[in-house]
């Protein structure tokens, strides 16, 4: 049975479609004193998927409060799916007494789950936090699926070497184009000078690809440079479209042609559903 988080209820849905299990009632609520609760009252199968994006602290809680939920109600294996793993940017403790964000969150969620599915955490490493075993799924190639079919010379843009591969999973998936990488070179904490490495974007269309926009202050950025080294089109994907506070007026003001995201945080610009990968990497669980 697929048990829908407050912030996955159309992910889970359509999870459920793929695997073809039933579609869990879930209640969520908040007492007076602001703690929450989310139930489980109908939940009748030995199995149950939790799909649970953790975009915040409530949705953490949440996630722990229907794993129990589950166990209580008699499943007998918990499969947990975090379509978009919130904290895997805070893998390291960045000052002295800091605590490693991500580890305590993938511990404490480790204790309800049998098995962890994860969809391109911020660091593969991440996984190493729990103690549950898990599965990481790449959902870069379905970026391609909602791009015009007809992109002049293409160009699939990272924001740094070290999202190549994002960038390339994405062309790969549609068929053509060029791979290049923005520079960043950090002149204080708030400027931050980016210039593609080589590629010339004048009177092409470019794809810029990143597992994450958050504040969207970086892609801004690039799409205004883009603009005015003649870009024809400048396209900002991501798998997590998080887009937190002002981060899609800085995009349409900067002049973005379309932003396209994933379901693992379900946004209007969630155009591609990450289920067939996820249902896949939940079989691939079962049969382990």
């Amino acid at each position: 049975m697929i048990v829908p988080g407050a912030s996955s209820q159309a992910l889970a849905a359509a999870l459920a479609d793929e695997l073809d299990e039933p579609l869990a009632a879930v209640e969520y609520d908040r007492f007076p004193d602001g703690e929450t609760l989310a139930a489980v009252p109908d939940f009748d199968a030995d199995r149950a998927v939790v799909v649970a994006t953790t975009d915040s602290n409530d949705a953490w809680v949440e996630l722990l409060q229907l794993q129990d939920a589950v166990r209580e109600a008699g499943a007998t294996e918990v499969v947990t799916v975090i379509p978009y793993m919130g904290y895997a940017r805070q893998d390291q403790a960045f000052e002295p007494g800091h605590p490693v964000s991500a580890r305590a969150m993938a511990r404490a969620a480790s204790t309800g789950a049998d098995r962890v599915v994860l969809v391109n955490p911020h660091e593969d490493g991440v996984a190493d936090f729990f103690d549950a075993h898990v599965t990481i799924c790449d959902a870069a190639g379905v970026l391609a699926e909602p791009l015009p079919d007809d992109l002049v010379e293409p160009l699939f843009l990272s924001p740094d070497s070290g999202a190549v591969e994002l960038a390339e999973a994405t062309r790969d998936a549609y068929g053509i184009g060029e791979i290049d990488y923005f520079q960043k070179v950090r002149h204080s904490g708030t400027d931050v000078e980016i210039t593609p490495s080589d590629a010339d974007p004048a009177g092409r269309d470019v794809v810029i690809v990143d597992d994450i926009v958050a504040t969207g202050s970086t892609m801004s950025e690039a799409v205004t440079h883009l603009d005015a080294g003649g870009a024809a089109r400048v396209f900002a994907t991501c798998v997590h479209p998080l887009l937190a506070r002002n981060a899609r007026t800085k995009l349409e003001r900067a002049g973005i042609a379309r932003i396209v995201g994933t379901d693992t945080v379900e946004r209007d610009v969630s155009a591609v559903s990450v289920a067939p990968i996820v249902a896949a990497a939940v079989d691939a669980v079962e049969s382990a």
